[in-house]
């Protein structure tokens, strides 16, 4: 029932396929519908356990939600959190699963968490593509922008927030005032409402936040990066950098903070086995550092899948395609070795993973990891499956479709929704040699690049059947 109305994805290793499928069956198994009456009435994901919603959850959630075609909208629950903001433009973190109440804790009184709705936004309309919606969100992203200008910006430039707002767990950042994560993350916040801004041809808006960006783009280039280790660190209250080595610091590449030469070596760093370099990647502290555990230690040495996701659209944004698709391969398997483990155990998916062989990290907290944790389990084998290991960027507005392959393999997707257009697209290798077939009910404009051929070509794709040779390209 659930295949036919969520897209079919095809791929060589049957695995995938069955893993892609299995997280849609989860999200229908734990889909809760709203009431009209009920703190959200359009419906929303769920999760064993859960106590609170969470920001970044949602977050997480929404980037392959909207891969659905609407089925489960990814709408509800973002729009659950602009409903609970403050005059002055917060909105926090957690809010009670009953009250919707804020929840705060004595190490982060005021509720922070990651600025990640104008990335979510910014993808929502290029998947869906309502310019309407980008209208009517931009005053809440505004305001909540200008709630942590007033709560975390100091004379030097950058943010200041407990590290308790970032997502590191039990990673020790005591001495950490000034957190890398959370200042490229603002950078992100900005660079996305810019470019919300070109998009509704806001030029007051684009300008503002490109200022804002490049403000703050300019000081962690010179207060956070060191130019010897080829590394961006926090800085503690005296501004000086702590020589500790987190993969959040690489929320700096979704940000196009590093320009080339800066991230040549700051990429370096991830297939280094001694930094973060890992079978699985990437562990959440590099394995030189004393803490690194191979157990996982909570996030003391830890795979999350939400930092793998970062990183991989991140090494996208400089060009290193084929390396960010063998990391989400690497991944997946992973979590598929971790599902169904050799023996006579019993698998299953999890919040974090081991870094160097199967199996959840292993925690003195009995609450983590979280077993069946869909958001972070659905950035891989969703989103990561279609856009990085298949390969498919989608713009709705643009009525475009990219296909970047490393090599020619068996792949594709079928009755993915372009709004009122369903299109498929496969490859297969016929008695003439390689041949994509597509299908859609309307016209769009298809861009296909196999890179160990190093051919690219775009073509008009009617309404109806048809397909192409690879050999005439």
């Amino acid at each position: 029932m659930i295949k036919d109305t969520v897209p079919a994805v095809h791929f060589y290793d049957q695995d995938f396929v069955d893993i892609y499928d299995r997280t849609w069956v989860w999200i229908d198994e734990n889909w809760k519908v709203g009431a009209k009456d009920s703190l959200i009435p359009g419906g929303h994901l769920t999760y064993p356990g859960q106590m609170t919603f969470n920001q970044n959850e949602a977050a997480m959630s929404a980037l392959f939600l909207m891969y659905s075609n609407q089925t489960y909208s990814p709408f509800p629950l973002i729009d659950f959190f602009y409903s609970r903001q403050e005059e002055s433009g917060a909105i926090r973190r957690d809010y009670d699963i009953e009250s919707g109440k804020p929840v705060f804790t004595e190490s982060n009184p005021e509720g922070i968490t990651a600025p990640l709705f104008a990335y979510v936004e910014y993808n929502f309309y290029h998947k869906i593509g309502n310019k309407k919606r980008l209208k009517d969100i931009v005053p809440a992203l505004e305001r909540q922008f200008d709630w942590y200008k007033a709560t975390c910006l100091r004379e030097n430039g950058l943010y200041s927030t407990p590290v308790s707002a970032c997502l590191t767990g039990n990673v020790k950042r005591e001495e950490t005032v000034y957190p890398i994560d959370f200042n490229a993350q603002l950078a992100v916040n900005a660079l996305y409402l810019s470019a919300i801004g070109d998009t509704l041809n806001d030029k007051e808006l684009s300008f503002r936040y490109k200022r804002l960006y490049f403000s703050l783009k300019t000081r962690i280039n010179a207060l956070m990066w060191d130019p010897v280790d080829s590394f961006y660190y926090d800085l503690d209250a005296s501004e000086e950098r702590i020589s500790r080595k987190l993969i959040s610091a690489y929320w700096t590449l979704l940000a196009e903070i590093p320009n080339e030469e800066k991230a040549d070596g700051f990429i370096a760093h991830l297939s280094d086995p001694e930094q973060f370099g890992t079978d699985n990647p990437f562990p959440t502290i590099a394995v030189s550092d004393p803490d690194f555990s191979a157990d996982g230690d909570g996030f003391n040495g830890a795979v999350i899948p939400f930092y793998t996701f970062m990183v991989v659209k991140g090494l996208e944004l400089y060009k290193r395609f084929e390396y960010a698709r063998e990391i989400s391969l690497r991944h997946l398997y992973f979590i598929l070795d971790t599902l169904h483990p050799d023996g006579e155990e019993t698998g299953d998916v999890y919040e974090a993973y081991l870094p160097d062989r199967e199996g959840p990290s292993i925690s003195a907290d009995p609450d983590f990891p979280r077993r069946r944790f869909l958001p972070m389990l659905g950035l891989v084998s969703v989103t990561l499956m279609i856009e990085d290991i298949i390969g498919l960027v989608i713009s709705l507005p643009r009525k475009t479709v990219d296909w970047t392959m490393t090599t020619l393999e068996v792949m594709g997707i079928e009755g993915l929704s372009l709004k009122r257009n369903m299109i498929t697209i496969l490859s297969n290798k016929q008695a003439r040699g390689w041949e994509i077939r597509l299908e859609s009910e309307k016209l769009y404009y298809f861009t296909i690049m196999i890179l160990d051929e190093k051919k690219k070509k775009t073509l008009p794709i009617p309404s109806g059947k048809c397909s192409m040779l690879i050999d005439k390209l």
